[in-house]
């Protein structure tokens, strides 16, 4: 394992700056956010300025801020990009997150590179090629098992990020098209409609249904809390939550539900350390399972395994909390051992199955009153609770403290003393005062003044761990003149932290060029404009298709290729049952219909459909 990969990052989600400084707050080492364009998430653009307010933010804990370039781009809008680029790196970002290998044919800043989850990291080849083309960093696939992962990082000294919590696309990222062909809105381009998050029947090859109105292609939610130490011990050194569209109080429970558990790590095992400064202290007790979610699953991280999907919803369930036993004119009572509050969010499923819910609006013991009047659930019905209303208020307040810890030295000099801090990374500031040599009448209170007046410094992102005091004699000092002292010692201090802070450095390309791993690409590459095909072409390439987004695929082709499979998922695997042949399974919504085709042999599954004629017709017309 390289010595960077002993450094575990913890790396959150910022929709905004806001959320991003909150995401420090609670224990981020560091947060990605999107910039006013290019990013993945077309609802979760941000000014430069807010960019530059996070960094300033950031930095002070040396945290680190990623900025999402990772759409892939059209011809004419690569020179807006690459003006991007330097607008962030100018505003003191310290890496770009991109999809699009055409940026690197452009004169880019010198800013540390990571390879989006998007330009489809699954093999050790193409990990390796990546480190080799100037990528410091490799955004891993989520579908990557614990020994594919140690695969990959035998192959590569490039530091390996994976997702840890939150939603998870069915698709390998960057090779989902459905939603560009169904509705015009390109994934890759961030605009994902979520179809696969819609409800399908599925028939099969003789055309009876086999799944009626069920979610089949919408996963639950990733959590891998269980699989942190295994990651570690695999080689990942980042720990990415998913959620640039989720609220604040989700950025807040999550971050600090993994700081705890990376913390714990570190503490066990000493060759670990936090990839930042300051140790967290949270006023309330994380809890995952209380922000929104479809359900948990670890996915494939360690194996293939069935219970994957949340089949019945792709909304937020809750936890489940009793059932009704009366219902009234504008009432329900129910028997729980939950202690309900007013503001909470209660849901069930009603007699279509289809989920329901409301919010509490008064509480009265046993019996509750609905806001909505008109919506109530039947006798009998289990009821889950999808908002804690205390738990919500907890964290709408204050609810972290990061302090970085320092060591006070306080030493009497010729002229006076000197008052000297060093922070938990060796940073050091000193500051003189000029004062008498005047001994305390009382010695014991002097020492006991000296050390409290020191010691404050809760105002400030400092916490005293030790305070030294370095006096040939109890000496007087004025209450005001110390509190003086040590304000302008701490000044100091936040100063040499910035001066001292360095940004990772652009790794460089090897030359001649290395060989992509493979010579011919499909629309499945995401060439979308002539400079990535000059990359492409520069490193071996001889063949490259355009991208999906091109719509030239006129006719049926892999709109989506998973590895999950609902052949496994619903028992009908030839690996799981004698005698079943893996035949095309048809994907049947609102009147549209898509083939299921299954590779058996990379046990993958493959959503097969056509660009929709009117979607051709407009493509045609915007390139013309």
């Amino acid at each position: 394992m390289t010595t960077a990969r002993h450094r575990l990052e913890l790396l959150a989600p910022a929709k905004n700056a806001e959320f991003g400084c909150e995401a420090i707050n609670h224990g981020a080492d560091a947060v990605y956010i999107g910039g006013p364009s290019f990013g993945a998430r077309a609802a979760a653009g941000n000014t430069v300025a807010d960019i530059a307010r996070l960094v300033d933010y950031a930095h002070r804990y040396s945290a680190q801020v990623f900025v999402a370039l990772n759409t892939i781009l059209k011809d004419e809008e690569l020179e807006a990009a690459r003006q991007l680029a330097w607008q962030v790196y100018e505003a003191g970002a310290d890496a770009l997150i991109i999809q699009d290998m055409g940026l690197l044919e452009l004169d880019l800043p010198p800013l540390a590179l990571h390879a989006s989850t998007q330009a489809d990291n699954r093999t050790a080849a193409k990990a390796h090629f990546l480190e080799q083309v100037g990528f410091s960093r490799v955004v891993l696939a989520r579908e990557l098992s614990l020994k594919q992962i140690r695969e990959i990082a035998q192959a590569t000294t490039a530091e390996l990020e994976f997702f840890v919590h939150g939603a998870l696309c069915v698709s390998y990222s960057g090779q989902c098209y459905v939603s560009h062909a169904q509705t015009g809105r390109s994934a890759n381009r961030g605009e994902c409609s979520q179809m696969c998050r819609l409800p399908f029947s599925v028939a099969d090859s003789n055309g009876a249904i086999v799944v009626r109105d069920r979610h089949v292609l919408s996963p639950k939610d990733n959590n891998q809390s269980a699989n942190l130490r295994a990651l570690v011990e695999a080689g990942i050194s980042s720990f990415k939550i998913e959620g640039r569209l989720k609220d604040l109080s989700y950025v807040k429970n999550i971050t600090a539900h993994y700081r705890t558990l990376l913390d714990e790590i570190i503490a066990e095992v000493p060759h670990y350390r936090a990839a930042s400064a300051g140790r967290c202290t949270f006023f309330f007790q994380p809890q995952p399972e209380k922000s929104f979610n479809r359900g948990f699953t670890d996915y494939f991280t360690r194996e293939r395994h069935q219970d994957l999907l949340a089949l019945d919803s792709p909304k937020f369930v809750g936890l489940p909390i009793g059932s009704v036993t009366r219902v009234g004119p504008d009432w329900f009572e129910a028997e729980s051992e939950a202690e309900l509050h007013n503001g909470d969010g209660l849901s069930w499923y009603d007699a279509n199955h289809e989920l329901a819910g409301v919010r509490i609006n008064r509480v009265e013991g046993r019996r509750l009153f609905p806001a909505e009047k008109n919506v109530l659930p039947a006798v009998g019905t289990t009821l889950y609770r999808n908002r804690d209303q205390a738990f919500e208020r907890l964290l709408e307040k204050k609810s972290a403290e990061r302090r970085i810890r320092v060591q006070m030295h306080f030493a009497e000099t010729a002229a006076g003393f000197a008052l000297t801090l060093i922070d938990e990374e060796g940073v050091t500031a000193t500051v003189e005062l000029a004062q008498p040599h005047e001994p305390a009448q009382n010695a014991e209170r002097a020492e006991a003044t000296l050390r409290e007046q020191l010691g404050k410094l809760g105002n400030t992102i400092f916490k005293a761990e030790d305070i030294t005091l370095a006096l040939s004699a109890p000496w007087f000092i004025p209450v005001g003149a110390l509190n003086a002292l040590r304000r302008a010692a701490v000044d100091k201090l936040e100063a040499a932290r910035r001066a001292a802070y360095r940004r990772p450095v652009r790794a460089q390309a090897v030359e001649p060029p290395p060989a992509f791993p493979q010579t011919e690409l499909s629309y499945l590459g995401n060439v979308y404009n002539q400079r990535a095909r000059d990359f492409y072409t520069r490193h071996g390439v001889s063949l490259i298709a355009e991208a999906y987004e091109a719509n030239q695929e006129r006719g049926e082709v892999s709109l989506m290729i998973t590895k999950h499979c609902v052949r496994y998922s619903f028992n009908l695997c030839p690996k799981q049952v004698k005698g079943i042949k893996p035949d095309p399974m048809t994907l049947i919504s609102a009147g549209e219909n898509l083939r299921l085709e299954f590779d058996c042999k990379r046990c993958e599954m493959h959503v097969i459909g056509r660009l929709k004629p009117q979607k051709v017709v407009l493509g045609s017309l915007k390139r013309g």
